[in-house]
């Protein structure tokens, strides 16, 4: 099987050009939060009726200000991102003929893919834009430190991964983590929400421009909803594919040890997500810390432990 250069440079183009946009549309949503509100509200002139009573208000669209410009040009950004990191990842796969997620490259390309779609569904369906900034910078540095030291020339993969389980488990496990980044940094935001009066005064300055708290709380929510289940099933894809590669299900390998862990941060998340007395700061500080620890799992594990997993450095 023979690897296509040309493609692979232009697969490298477009993931070093998509990494350059993100951090422009990053600049472009600090800008914003700087500026403080995107919109202001207009008063609508009352209309008298002939007989006397006055009618409701009539909403009137206030002219864009040069912060809702701006934010509107950061996630036009951010899709044009979107579409060359999409184009990063087909590219790839058509260079090495394979299934592009072989190597922690691949894995780190993809999983931040995944993530900047969350992000750009997220903002769809929640007034949650000022917090552009914040979900970009992570996804930023990761891309950064991906083509800087994480970089794999395109090659086959390795006998070991030559399985249909790459597909289905590695591809869901890098989707579950993308995807539960969005929550993590929407509870990081709630919690800043929640302190700020208690904080110093450079902190009450930042915490208003962060969406509301109730905003924050349901995008967490929701978004871990649909990633919790995703890890789910790469997690017992990992045990099948494990048995079948070598010979048992579980062998608390220190990759599979953090997962599992991450697994019940998770679970516990959700169900202190729905207890009294738990339901706000204690259940964010639980996602957060999920949050925590599938970046811990995705870096440390795959650089530093001496696991079965670190050939691939992915799983």
């Amino acid at each position: 099987m023979g690897i296509d250069a040309q493609l692979s440079t232009y697969s490298d183009w477009s993931f070093v050009s998509a990494t350059a946009i993100y951090l422009l549309a990053m600049g472009f949503a600090a800008v914003t939060q700087a500026l403080g509100r995107t919109s202001k509200p207009v008063a609508a002139r009352q209309l008298v009726t002939v007989g006397g009573g006055a009618e409701p208000p009539a909403a009137r669209s206030a002219p864009p200000t040069t912060g809702e410009r701006i934010s509107r040009m950061g996630l036009a950004l951010t899709w044009l991102g979107l579409v060359l990191h999409a184009a990063a990842v087909v590219l790839r796969g058509l260079a090495v003929q394979r299934w592009p997620l072989g190597n922690l490259y691949e894995y780190i390309m993809f999983l931040t893919l995944v993530a900047v779609a969350a992000w750009l569904a997220v903002a769809a369906r929640f007034p949650v834009r000022k917090m552009a900034v914040w979900v970009l910078l992570p996804v930023a540095a990761l891309m950064v430190l991906d083509g800087k030291v994480f970089y794999a020339l395109a090659a086959p993969v390795q006998p070991a991964l030559q399985s249909y389980w790459l597909v289905i488990h590695v591809t869901t496990a890098a989707g579950a983590t993308g995807a539960l980044v969005v929550p993590g940094i929407a509870s990081i935001g709630y919690l800043v929400r929640d302190a700020h009066d208690k904080r110093p005064q450079w902190f009450r300055r930042v915490a208003p421009k962060l969406p509301a708290s109730d905003v924050l709380d349901r995008v967490a929510y929701r978004t871990t909803i649909i990633g919790f289940p995703l890890f789910t099933f790469a997690v017992i894809c990992g045990a099948i594919w494990a048995e079948a590669a070598w010979g048992r299900f579980w062998g608390w390998d220190p990759k599979e040890a953090t997962s599992f862990i991450a697994w019940l941060v998770y679970a516990a998340y959700l169900h202190a997500r729905a207890t009294a007395g738990w339901r706000e700061r204690g259940a964010a500080v639980l996602n957060v810390l999920g949050m925590i620890m599938m970046l811990f799992n995705l870096l440390f594990i795959n650089l530093a432990a001496d696991s079965l997993h670190s050939y691939s450095g992915v799983g």
